[in-house]
């Protein structure tokens, strides 16, 4: 059985990534909900129908654990998932916590980017308020960054500019640590590397999710002795032309480069 990793669109790749690292002998389905994305421009109500259609078809592909691989849909759906499937079912949420621990005895900031729903989740504000008992944190949604992770384009010349634009208003001598609270931003962190200053960590949730579900199949018993294939699916659709199979690819290998 394979393992199901669930996004609107390429950023769960990153989380992909991760867990290809921790487990590379599981096989899994990747589901990107193309026709849906971005999900964090949607409201609540949309998302949550979204990710149910998506999750009853992954589940009836006979997967064994489901990784929500999207910030959004983890803060929107997965206590809701949990209560329907009996398959364990793992989330993503930003690292405000590891980021707090970071910042707190130097008198920095802590910067969480993100989507707009996200953002404005109950699962997002809980999480701040029992973490930073300092008032560090600080939020900025970059939806546009979305979009051209949607799009393939990466390139610095695009980026940089949009998001010198968004961080005019802050002091980046301040910022500690950078929190990327969505799966697509990983991909930008060299135009991330050339805006913020050298001593600025830039971290995400991704390496304790991939953890976490190893820790979970461990227990279950139910690791595999698999070969790291990956399904591909856009909403529901098995992925099959070369051109999209190749760009999934070649994401997974900016990846290794970044890192």
């Amino acid at each position: 059985m394979r393992i199901g990793i669930l996004d609107s669109g390429v950023g769960g790749l990153a989380v992909l990534h991760q867990i290809l690292k921790w487990l590379p002998k599981e096989d899994y389905i990747y589901y990107a909900d193309t026709s849906n994305a971005p999900y964090g421009e949607k409201s609540k109500e949309e998302v949550k129908e979204y990710i149910f259609n998506a999750v009853d078809f992954m589940v009836g592909q006979g997967i064994k654990a489901l990784v929500i691989a999207c910030n959004t849909a983890t803060s929107i759906a997965v206590d809701d998932l949990r209560e329907k499937y009996d398959i364990p079912i793992l989330g993503i949420e930003p690292a405000v916590k590891p980021a707090v621990q970071r910042c707190e005895g130097k008198r920095k900031k802590v910067l969480v980017l993100a989507t707009n729903l996200t953002l404005k989740e109950e699962k997002y504000h809980n999480l701040v308020e029992r973490i930073d008992h300092q008032d560090i944190v600080e939020s900025l949604p970059l939806p546009k960054l979305v979009e051209f992770a949607e799009r393939f384009e990466y390139r610095e010349e695009k980026v940089v500019p949009y998001l010198k634009e968004e961080l005019a208003s802050f002091d980046l001598k301040q910022i500690g640590t950078v929190v990327l609270g969505c799966t697509h931003f990983p991909f930008f962190q060299k135009s991330m590397r050339s805006i913020f200053p050298e001593e600025v960590d830039i971290i995400s949730g991704s390496i304790g999710t991939a953890k976490n579900l190893r820790r979970i199949l461990e227990a279950r018993n139910q690791m595999s002795s698999g070969t790291g294939d990956i399904l591909y699916f856009s909403s529901g659709v098995k992925i099959e032309d070369k051109e999209t199979l190749s760009n999934y690819k070649n994401l997974l290998v900016m990846l290794d480069k970044i890192e």
